[in-house]
């Protein structure tokens, strides 16, 4: 989708196209904001697979399976093995967690080297082995060239929480964490030397009006300061301190009401030392933080998801063995997975209908899975309640991406005009509009995105121009006329509103993306 996904493959295509994997270059500007591991793998399974989403999302779906396992093994180090499989179990069915392999940004693979990096450092306080500690650097390093230094505070926080819970202090005297802090630096020396070549080479380059860009000092500390204060994220105006609470309750589904019991109690008897503080902890602390920062995003929660997952399939155990809560639980989680699929029939019957039978053939078996944990004879509740949760995740996401979203990206122009134009335009020779330029359409075409110049037409016999339709006049005006074209229907997909929903007013908030070919 348009935006940050289409986005960021857009960066990793021109890495892939041009060979230059040092310089982040945004729409023809150099880019300052995250780090290169996402890019760096987009690029390297292009090269692989070719320039499709398939190879856009492939490296997001193999760190989430590393995230899942990492999230079972420490589940099982705090607790034991059958809460490390629930704990999985509850991460891989989580909504947020689930879209962001479709929807791919940098937060399936940062949530993952999370989960890897705690998990690797509790291995280490347990047992004491170098190999758990070169893992927690590799993960560590990892997880900080894809977004920078939350990606080391968060494990740090982790840490000490499970440090102070077990009364551990010898352990924050460890000479060997100076070791891992030596690994951890030679496996982000990569990262440092690109910033470094890109903008401490080159103190004339201007990024948000200013010149003299330490690169090194942005990615060390600057990336995550200036986006926790909303400075140049447009986060001043972001007051909304409950943000990210209301957020939870959608983006953790199908488990967010347990989640939150789980925390309600676990907070009760927080100085009790009954159980870890590594989970609840950093699941607070994190809550906190990012509700009081300036710019403000729902996915910035799911580097707690490991956590969450966690106290959660604690909570759920416990409550396994108490008769009492059993049949509550059930109602709850069946009340959600109602209201989950009463989602899915409004996005899929009415807002876009199934048509392809091979989807409903399979939906109807789902829904009979579903059907069939609400009426077993099970005689332990808590089973029917994990799988009928489940099951129905299964039920709505299995449906989001066979039907919803093929459906919903057929109105995202920059793609579909990719596609009629393959073959007829060359995309080298496609320039966009006034700094409008479309990602889907670069991206979809193969192409570098360039801005375009009244001496572009001096220098080459063909041009085209990317533009939205509302931007004619003002291109006619200029004195550039507009011969062959092509046009498509388009609509900011990842922005949904109620009018484009409502198939009887959809058509009155499409507008039209055009690429024709322009000369003076």
């Amino acid at each position: 989708m348009n935006n940050d996904a289409a986005h960021h493959a857009c960066i990793a295509l021109r890495m892939y196209l041009t060979g230059d994997y040092v310089n982040l270059v945004d729409f023809g500007s150099d880019y300052l904001d995250k780090p290169h591991l996402h890019f760096w793998l987009s690029a390297m399974s292009f090269k692989i697979f070719g320039v499709n989403s398939f190879a856009y999302k492939l490296p997001s779906l193999f760190f989430s399976i590393a995230g899942i396992y990492a999230t079972y093994g420490l589940g099982k180090l705090l607790y034991n093995t059958q809460t490390g499989k629930l704990a999985a179990l509850i991460l891989a069915s989580a909504f947020a967690f689930i879209l962001s392999n479709s929807d791919v940004r940098m937060d399936a693979i940062l949530t993952s080297c999370i989960a890897l990096s705690c998990w690797q450092l509790v291995a280490y306080i347990h047992q004491r082995k170098f190999i758990n500690l070169a893992g927690a650097a590799f993960a560590l390093a990892l997880g900080f060239s894809t977004k920078g230094a939350i990606a080391v505070f968060v494990p740090a926080a982790a840490i000490i929480f499970y440090i102070l819970y077990r009364k551990e202090w010898r352990s924050f005297l460890d000479p060997q964490w100076l070791l891992l802090l030596l690994l951890f630096a030679v496996l982000i020396s990569p990262v440092l030397y690109c910033y470094y070549q890109q903008f401490n080479l080159h103190p004339e380059k201007v990024m948000r009006g200013k010149q003299h860009i330490n690169g090194i000092k942005f990615i060390l500390l600057n990336q995550s300061t200036e986006r926790f204060s909303g400075k140049a994220f447009g986060g001043d105006s972001n007051k909304d301190y409950l943000f990210f609470i209301h957020s939870f309750a959608w983006a953790f589904a199908p488990w967010m009401i347990l989640a939150i019991a789980s925390l309600l109690e676990r907070i009760k008897t927080l100085f009790q030392r009954k159980e870890e503080w590594l989970t609840p902890g950093l699941f607070l602390l994190v809550l906190i933080g990012v509700s009081f920062s300036g710019f403000k995003l729902p996915h910035y929660l799911n580097i707690v998801f490991p956590a969450a997952a966690i106290f959660t399939a604690n909570y759920c155990l416990k409550q396994k063995q108490k008769e009492g809560n059993q049949k509550t639980f059930f109602i709850i989680q069946l009340s959600v997975s109602f209201l989950l699929l009463l989602l899915t029939v409004l996005l899929n019957a009415w807002i876009f209908p199934v048509k392809q039978w091979w989807v409903i053939v399979i939906l109807i078996f789902l829904i009979a899975v579903f059907i069939y944990w609400i009426r077993s004879k099970e005689k332990i509740l808590w089973n029917k309640i994990i799988a009928l949760s489940t099951s129905g995740m299964v039920i709505f996401f299995f449906l989001m991406n066979t039907n919803f979203y093929p459906l919903l990206l057929q109105y995202q122009g920059g793609q579909r005009l990719a596609w009629i134009t393959k073959d007829k335009v060359d995309p080298e020779s496609v320039y966009y509009w006034n700094k409008e330029g479309v990602s889907s359409y670069y991206f979809y075409a193969g192409g570098l995105a360039k801005p375009f110049s009244d001496s572009i037409l001096l220098s080459q016999n063909e041009t085209w121009l990317l533009f939205e339709k509302k931007r004619e006049k003002e291109i006619l005006a200029t004195g550039y006329s507009l011969t062959h074209r092509y046009e498509v229907v388009d609509f900011h997909v990842s922005r949904l509103t109620l009018k484009f929903l409502n198939p009887a007013t959809r058509e009155e908030q499409l507008s039209t993306l055009i690429l024709a070919k322009i000369t003076k």
